[in-house]
């Protein structure tokens, strides 16, 4: 496909370039005979839940992927985050980054723990331990890291602070499984890690996730608090809930895990087009990585730089006229979420670096559903709007206006 022309843009009446939308999440199926193959097995067992065969089979296979003692396999990773703050018998204040998807602070929340919300760094996205290190309290139990964009967090840094200060630390790996940081995988961090396998991330379970831990007692505690406390039939010992993972989400989950690196090449590839493809466009910087670092590059970040012709948000509504979803991850940052939005603290609260990342932040679509081809059209229609700001913010706007 040749670069369009302004007039062949949809926002100023053209064809959206791709009738079909590609989402910035889109699954990765993978081996579909593998997984009818499974679904039928577990179907003829009629073993369905309760820590089946293909439950205990892929927390094997995380175990052994990831190299740590302990996967405990759940429903989802928020509830993950959920029974791992109570096995972690968590209390008070619990410090967390505010450029983050809502769900840690919700988990905190919901258990009635009090989330403090912390800035970032500007270049890595994931939380500043030194500003953490500022927000300790009496009633600190606890700093909550998440992995963010594959990119894992300054654990060194973290892991200090969390010995220095006698606190628990634990990491919201949602976007991190199989990143690693110097050589050692995400999973091995903290007291423990929470991965998530939605249906967005690149490995999936339909919907479900895990807590890796190298901590005997822990995964031990969170055997028994994902299934209601019991120890054997008829016997509770403890407070638990039903997190527990179905087979059907474990069968599409080893699946996954199957092809985890064909799919880390297709992320590869669309990354290094994207980077191809942007370089010619200074207004939008694609994030780069520590090459100490693996990243999974599950996600395409790109920043809008200050004084561009357009904006974030008229790009994004650029790209959604033409059928990519792009996002604007994580607009408008947590603590300008309700229930926290309410409270007067984090409307003054020094946070400036997660607002200007949530002013500027967009993540473009990747994975199996995102061709080389469309990745150099999804590039070339930001192009062409950059390129023709004035005729496109007139067209927005009479778009606006109905």
């Amino acid at each position: 496909m040749s670069k369009p022309t302004v007039r062949a843009l949809a926002v100023c009446g053209g064809t959206p370039a791709f009738p079909a939308p590609l989402h910035v999440g889109g699954p990765n199926v993978g081996d579909r005979r593998r997984l009818h193959e499974r679904l039928d097995a577990l179907l003829d067992r009629r073993w369905l839940t309760n820590r089946g065969p293909l439950v205990q089979e892929l927390e094997h296979a995380l175990t052994q992927y990831l190299g740590v003692r302990h996967c405990v396999a759940v429903c989802n990773a928020t509830v993950g985050l959920e029974v791992a703050a109570r096995a972690l018998a968590l209390r008070g204040e619990v410090i967390v980054p505010a450029y983050t998807f809502v769900a840690p602070a919700h988990a905190l929340r919901w258990l009635g723990l009090e989330p403090i919300f912390c800035d970032v760094d500007p270049v890595t996205h994931t939380i500043d331990a030194k500003k953490a290190a500022a927000l300790v309290t009496p009633r600190t139990s606890a700093v909550l890291g998440v992995h963010l964009w594959g990119r894992p967090c300054d654990v060194d840094a973290l892991q200090a602070l969390a010995r220095d200060a006698h606190l628990r630390l634990l990491f919201d790996a949602a976007h991190a499984f199989a990143s690693a940081s110097n050589g050692t995988f995400v999973g091995h961090f903290g007291d423990l890690e929470v991965f998530s396998f939605h249906a967005t991330k690149f490995v999936n379970a339909f919907e479900g996730g895990a807590v890796a831990t190298n901590s005997d007692e822990l995964a031990e505690r969170l055997r028994l608090m994902i299934n209601f406390g019991f120890a054997g039939y008829d016997r509770v010992v403890e407070l638990g809930t039903n997190a527990k993972m179905s087979e059907m989400s474990a069968a599409m989950g080893l699946t996954s895990l199957e092809q985890v690196d064909a799919f880390l090449e297709v992320n590869a590839r669309n990354y290094q087009a994207y980077a191809r493809e942007l370089q010619s466009l200074p207004a939008l910087r694609l994030m780069t990585f520590d090459p100490g670092d693996r990243v999974n590059l599950q996600y395409i970040v790109v920043d809008v730089a200050r004084g561009a012709a357009l904006s974030r948000d008229e790009l994004v509504e650029v790209l959604w006229a033409e059928g990519v979803r792009a996002r604007r991850y994580f607009h408008p940052g947590c603590h300008r979420m309700e229930p926290y939005a309410r409270d007067p603290r984090w409307r003054t609260a020094q946070l400036g670096v997660t607002e200007a990342l949530c002013e500027r932040v967009m993540t473009l679509p990747t994975g199996t559903s995102v061709s080389a081809d469309a990745v150099t059209t999804i590039c070339d229609l930001l192009r062409t709007a950059l390129e023709h700001a004035t005729e496109v913010r007139r067209a927005l706007a009479a778009r606006r206006r109905g």
